[in-house]
């Protein structure tokens, strides 16, 4: 049987099964292949293209909460650039990515080796590092409140009764960032881990075997076959936990509310500040537009280191 025919004037290629036009054949699957993302694409353009279109038309309006919006173009950006809280609130969500990043993808890795061992109650310890995963960020704020509070709380309470001074959770603005960053690495290290996981279980046990063979010391394992191995993994926790920090609000909201003062403001919580609480909507949009660029940036080097790495290998 011949693996095409002729059809037709223009001699058109058909499916040997079939006998249907291979563009038509394409065409169908191109259908079938939309059909099924038809759903999620709708939901897509209801609650997430829709709403950052109208937050970039509100960025170029002046709105107090009431009456119409007033076009006011660029002002609303420019105000970013002399705003003060701007950019302590952009000062203090960098130093959240700087401490917390590093501190969750190191103890992610660690924790994946320890628990991708043979670990008695392994399984146990699993569960309690990704536990804060599956509950959501308000209620992991509520816990941490309960840990960090400044009168009754468990840590206060620990070192009032072993005769040291409680420490300014809610009042200092050291402490205050120190409990974010706590209650933030809490919170992620447990994807890291997971990722991690998934990483370690893909490398070959026969490497490991061989290089004990050849004399080397666990540290050198880990050193020269762990870390390189788990390369994507790193760079793809490297990105998602870059973008999570930038985009972090519901855990810092529950915890300081940005405070005391601005001192543990971030964009999210300065741009919901704006938003919604001093009705001040398009520089608060201004203010969202911002972090998404950010965010998209950040998305836009992984996607390409990613597609050149795929381009090389």
């Amino acid at each position: 049987m011949t693996s095409t025919t002729a059809s037709g004037r223009g001699g058109v290629r058909t499916s040997p099964r079939s006998g249907a036009p291979r563009s038509i054949r394409r065409l169908r699957e191109a259908a079938v292949g939309y059909g099924f993302l038809a759903p999620n694409l709708a939901l897509m353009a209801v609650f997430l293209f829709w709403p950052i279109l109208w937050a970039i038309g509100l960025s170029f309006q002046e709105t107090k909460g009431f009456g119409e919006p007033e076009w006011v173009g660029l002002d609303n950006y420019v105000k970013l650039v002399g705003d003060p809280v701007f950019w302590q609130s952009l000062w203090n969500t960098v130093v959240l990515t700087v401490f917390t990043v590093p501190i969750d993808m190191i103890g992610g890795l660690g924790l994946a080796v320890l628990l991708n061992s043979v670990l008695p109650g392994r399984g146990i310890f699993r569960t309690i590092i990704v536990l804060p995963m599956v509950i959501s960020g308000v209620a992991s704020g509520m816990i941490a409140v309960i840990i960090f509070y400044q009168s009754t709380g468990i840590i206060n309470k620990t070192l009032m009764a072993v005769g040291l001074p409680a420490v300014e959770w809610q009042s200092g603005s050291i402490p205050a960032m120190l409990s974010v960053i706590i209650a933030s690495i809490w919170l992620r290290i447990g994807f890291n881990m997971i990722i991690y996981l998934a990483g370690l279980q893909g490398i070959s046990p026969e490497l490991y075997e061989a290089a004990r063979i050849d004399g080397a010391s666990k540290w050198q394992q880990f050193r020269s076959i762990t870390v390189p191995l788990v390369g994507p993994s790193t760079f793809f926790l490297l990105i998602m936990n870059v973008i999570a920090s930038f985009q972090a609000f519901d855990l810092i909201f529950v915890m300081t509310g940005g405070g005391p003062g601005y001192s543990t403001s971030v964009l999210g919580t300065y741009a919901y500040r704006n938003g919604f609480q001093i009705r001040e909507q398009g520089y608060g949009a201004a203010i969202g537009i911002v972090l998404l660029v950010i965010t998209l940036a950040f998305t836009y080097i992984q996607w390409r280191t990613s597609r050149t790495r795929d381009l090389v290998e």
